[in-house]
């Protein structure tokens, strides 16, 4: 038996549970039975009609729905390579990766099929053979979504191999072209079973799908959901009020969100804590959770669950996990990440790739079963990365006596200043516990003395105007004077934010190094 498959998992799953409602995505409704016999349509349809072979890739730009759903399973089956689109992308971007994935038949919703025949427009070599237009539009597509469902039969695809691609996933590339992350059927599953040991009594209730389905982050949601016959709700692109609503109306007990979208809920005005008194899990990771955020909610839900989780697009999405029990306030271990899940290691590594003593900053570096196959096309990057035998996550941080792991920043966001490091992750942290801060960012700027300079770009929450000198001296009160910003910029708009919901430092880099050698990617 070939364990490490989603068919498995997720075929007894709906044998069990397939009168249970699976899915709630506006109007739309459908038990888990139901949602089976439109994936094997849409196998069918994928197979038969528009000729996609199992180690063929399919592209997906469209917002969170029921359809983008299906498509991810019908992946997991093993009716193809799913390549989803990060929807932040400009047209050449997407001519890029389109391109260089071979992806030949697009499914995109009215709101993004038009930037598809944007992207057309700038490639060299065009390889899409059909374009699928999810829900209804005035658009460029070639054929409808529910028009392949309704005209294919319920099929099961043949069983993939453990070891076949099943997720082609392009990285952000804030440092030149973007790359393709191929995972494999095993890595992905492991990443559940890495999950369900490391986490004690897993169980999905009522899961809230708020995360951007292109985006790593989602796989939890997407795959775990399936595997314990929970119920997910779909919101098509996040919101603060929308979220607040959904949790409310349909009881939402378990979901993830980025810091900065909670951050969000909780600064919206219609925000009250009994409108998430139905949580019973908040997960959240991919950046940085500011104190202040943190301490708000511990406050405001003191029964709620929170775990933190830390990986990446080459992880499967999950390295480590920060449980509950871990969650005590005013414990140091909330600065951290938490230790790695079971069945992945973590070493921290200088930069000849030696192992660090327990407390020394370095590289945090990778091995487990839930990592990447390789960059798509790029044998290089992947060589590079993988040197020593270590995946190598450009993640700086350390390791506790007690095996937990704290980060204290991205290596390219690091702040040399005067040949003193700084963090940019901790004076964050330090600067948002300020009652008139809502938001903060900061980087490094040149300066003729220091070679770079920490600055702080706050935004103050509504009716605040806090001054350039409180906010440095409450960073001097909670932070070393050689780590305090220098200078201090505020703006009323929300800082930049990448389709994942994080903070976009290069743009914020951009206007203070033009013209210079330091790299801003």
């Amino acid at each position: 038996m070939k364990e490490l498959i989603y068919p498995n998992m997720f075929l007894d799953a709906v044998e069990l549970y397939g009168d249970r409602e699976a899915l709630v995505d506006g109007d739309f409704r459908s038990t888990w039975s139901e949602h089976l016999d439109r994936v094997l349509r849409l196998c069918n349809g994928l197979s038969v009609q528009l000729g996609v072979k199992p180690s063929d890739r399919f592209a997906v730009l469209a917002l969170n729905s029921h359809a983008y759903y299906e498509l991810w399973h019908a992946a997991f089956l093993g009716a193809g390579i799913i390549n989803p689109l990060n929807l932040r992308l400009a047209p050449k971007e997407l001519a890029y990766i389109i391109e260089d994935s071979g992806s030949e038949i697009v499914f995109a919703d009215a709101m993004f099929a038009p930037l598809v025949a944007a992207a057309r427009a700038e490639m060299k070599k065009d390889p899409i053979r059909k374009v699928v237009l999810i829900g209804e539009g005035d658009v460029p597509h070639d054929l409808v979504y529910e028009a392949l469902l309704s005209g294919a039969r319920p099929a099961l695809p043949t069983e993939p191999e453990e070891t076949d691609p099943v997720v082609l996933m392009y990285t952000g590339g804030t440092t030149g072209l973007p790359k393709g992350v191929l995972t494999e059927h095993r890595a992905q599953i492991l990443n559940i079973y890495h999950g369900a040991m490391t986490i004690p009594n897993l169980r999905i209730e009522t899961y809230l799908m708020q995360t951007p389905m292109f985006h790593a982050a989602s796989m939890f949601g997407i795959l775990g959901t399936g595997a314990f016959g929970g119920r997910t709700v779909i919101i098509p692109m996040y919101e603060p009020e929308g979220v607040l609503n959904l949790i409310e109306e349909h009881k939402v007990t378990d979901t993830l969100m980025v810091p900065t979208m909670i951050g969000l809920c909780l600064m919206s005005e219609n925000y009250r804590p009994e409108r998430l008194a139905s949580l019973k899990t908040l997960i959240y990771g991919a950046s940085p959770m500011p104190a202040a955020t943190l301490e708000r909610i511990q406050k405001d839900l003191p029964n709620l669950d929170l775990l933190q989780g830390y990986g990446m697009t080459e992880s499967c999405s999950t390295a480590t996990l920060l449980l509950p029990e871990d969650h005590v306030p005013g414990s140091k271990r909330l600065k951290s990440v938490g230790k790695p899940v079971m069945g992945c290691r973590i070493s921290i590594r200088d930069e000849e790739g030696k192992q660090l003593p327990r407390g020394e900053i370095g590289e945090v570096c990778i091995q487990g079963g839930q990592m990447m196959r390789l960059y798509w096309n790029k044998q290089e990057a992947t060589d590079e990365v993988f040197r020593g035998g270590w995946y190598h996550s450009g993640d700086a941080g350390y390791i506790d006596e007690d095996g937990y792991v704290y980060l204290v920043d991205r290596v390219k966001d690091m702040i040399v200043t005067g040949g003193e490091n700084v963090y940019s992750a901790e004076v964050e942290s330090a600067i948002s516990k300020h009652p008139a801060v809502a938001q903060v960012a900061v980087i490094g700027v040149p300066d003729e003395k220091w070679g770079e300079a920490v600055h702080a770009i706050v935004v103050p929450h509504a009716g605040q105007k806090p001054t350039a000198e409180e906010i440095i001296a409450h960073a001097r009160n909670e932070i070393a004077g050689y780590k305090v910003p220098k200078t201090v910029d505020f703006r009323d708009e929300p800082l930049p934010l990448s389709g994942a919901m994080k903070v976009l430092k290069r743009d914020l880099r951009a206007p203070y190094w033009e013209g210079r050698d330091k790299q801003i990617g």
